[in-house]
């Protein structure tokens, strides 16, 4: 019994983001429609500093199942590592054997951003290109690819809570896309008159209000994914049409609509939908070129092995990866 080992790099070649976010559209598209199987993520204490989660689930076209076994340490990035570190193990539906090991960290980081790239393709109006990005870490780079691959992004300006990683940011990612990125003082500053939004931070509580977005906006929150934690105040909610991968998840995990459901400001129906029931066309998106989108990302099994059989097959094809004998 085969089974095939790809690491951050062969993932890196074999999932170009516009393909990801293909990719990504059939599989919310799946989710919506009951054709793809998983329970809410689960979540333990792993180590001083550092939780475990683990996410299983299944698909039915292409038929796998298989669990993404990851480690988060939100110190990492100072160590120079990035804070999801782990394993998709993916296995195939016939006499489910294990057929792939994949690592996570990279695999997340183009699945993640792809979501949030089908999402802009869905929601942004059809000239936004006024980008910001609060965060300034693996997926503030991984969103900008997906943001440049959904919209023609005319203006980048990052924030980050530390100067010194906003700076890196816009010079390392500024020569790779071949762009001129801008460090923003504030994150108000970095907003003002965006018509694209992305916050990947890690923070627990907002570091963007909802009177800070311009008219017309749509924004990607990716950031915060436990209940105690919001990268974005009530304001922003309330403000927004509210968008979601998957309904059951935000309503365990999406700290923002839980505070903003909490204080009685908003109801339960305020979830305009799942991304997943605008790409199929049974709910519509955006509903005037004024209007506020928001799609708050949580993240999926279905997600990851999705992206995880398309490397696998893309990988058989071309004989990349390592192989072992179980």
């Amino acid at each position: 019994m085969e089974l095939r080992i790809l690491n951050g790099r062969d993932i890196a070649e074999l999932l170009p983001m516009d393909a990801c976010i293909d990719l990504m559209g059939r599989t919310m598209a799946a989710v919506s429609e009951g054709r793809a199987h998983f329970p809410p993520r689960a979540v333990t204490r792993a180590a001083p500093g550092g939780f475990m989660a683990w996410m299983p689930g299944a698909l039915d076209d292409p038929a796998c199942f298989g669990v993404k076994l990851l480690s988060l340490f939100p110190g990492n990035p100072a160590a120079g590592l990035s804070s999801h570190l782990g394993l998709v193990v993916l296995f195939e539906a016939e006499h489910g054997r294990p057929a792939a090991l994949l690592d996570a960290a990279e695999l997340t980081a183009i699945r993640t951003a792809a979501v949030s790239g089908l999402a802009t393709r869905l929601l942004a109006n059809p000239d936004a290109g006024d980008l910001a990005i609060l965060g300034a870490g693996e997926q503030a780079a991984s969103h900008l690819a997906a943001m440049r691959a959904a919209r023609r992004v005319r203006r980048v300006r990052v924030w980050s809570r530390t100067e010194a990683s906003a700076r890196a940011f816009a010079a390392a990612q500024g020569a790779k896309q071949g762009l001129e990125i801008e460090v923003a003082p504030t994150a108000r500053a970095a907003v003002d008159g965006a018509d694209l939004v992305c916050t990947v931070t890690a923070s627990r509580e907002p570091v963007l209000a909802g009177d800070w977005i311009a008219a017309g906006a749509h924004l990607n929150v990716v950031g915060a994914s436990r209940p105690d934690a919001t990268e974005i105040d009530t304001a922003a909610v309330v403000r927004a049409r509210y968008f979601v991968d998957c309904r059951a998840s935000a309503e365990l995990e999406a700290g923002d609509w839980l505070r903003a459901l909490e204080a009685g400001v908003v109801r339960p129906d305020h979830i305009a939908a799942e991304i997943g029931e605008v790409a199929n066309g049974t709910r519509p998106g955006r509903r005037s070129e004024a209007e506020i989108t928001l799609f708050r990302s949580l993240g999926v099994a279905a997600e990851d092995l999705a992206a995880a059989q398309y490397v696998l097959e893309a990988a058989r094809a071309r004989g990349m990866g390592q192989t072992a004998e179980l």
